[in-house]
């Protein structure tokens, strides 16, 4: 990969922070001011020119702290804020993913079960993520979850490339996912505390980093 993957990867899931009433644009600062290293933007919604302009402050403030930006599912926008993107199995094929953004941005590709996997041997990919490991509501209609015993089978798979293991992981349950093999775990709604404050945000990804370092 071209920039080292940390152990945390933070994903900024718009309708989630809309839902607890807090700003993606707080959020991203607050998760970057607590030390994130990497941060994916995620809106499944229509791309206004509010979502762009949000998109572009959180891009900004990457660039400020030094942070790896990632646009989900949209190679326009990433393009378009020189960012990485990430893609899933109904999105841009990576071939092409990789044309439209260039050879220097981090392309990540979503995985779900070992055949899936495979077909990554010979992709232009720098990360795989891979899940979900345990259920996860920030999905309507999620894949089958492939557990602690698919995180091995998969970092037996990936071979040289990181794996990031999503969905459903938590502070409770991190841990074992990380010593399964996982390089870096992708983490939605756990890292937004209840009330959903910045304050609130810098303390919990405190917390997270402080847990991804043991």
């Amino acid at each position: 990969m071209r920039q080292e993957l940390p152990p945390l990867y933070p994903i900024l899931d718009t309708a989630m922070l809309e839902a607890r009433g807090c700003p993606a644009g707080e959020a991203a600062a607050a998760m970057l001011k607590a030390g994130a290293r990497i941060l994916q933007f995620r809106h499944k919604g229509k791309f206004t020119r509010e979502v762009f302009d949000t998109a572009s402050r959180v891009s900004a403030l990457c660039r400020t702290h030094g942070a790896l930006f990632i646009v989900d599912d949209r190679a326009d926008i990433a393009m378009m804020l020189d960012a990485g993107l990430h893609v899933g199995q109904d999105d841009v094929p990576v071939a092409i993913a990789r044309r439209l953004i260039g050879p220097d941005r981090t392309l990540g590709f979503s995985t779900h079960n070992l055949d899936q996997l495979a077909t990554c041997a010979d992709a232009p990919v720098d990360y795989i993520a891979y899940g979900p490991v345990f259920q996860t509501a920030s999905k309507q209609n999620p894949d089958p979850v492939v557990g602690i015993e698919g995180v091995r089978a998969a970092k037996a798979a990936a071979g040289a490339r990181p794996l990031v293991a999503i969905g459903g992981i938590t502070r409770a349950n991190a841990a074992e996912v990380l010593a399964a093999g996982a390089d870096s775990v992708a983490v939605i709604s756990d890292l937004l505390p209840e009330p959903c404050t910045p304050e609130s945000i810098c303390s919990r990804l405190q917390e997270w980093l402080h847990l991804a370092r043991k």
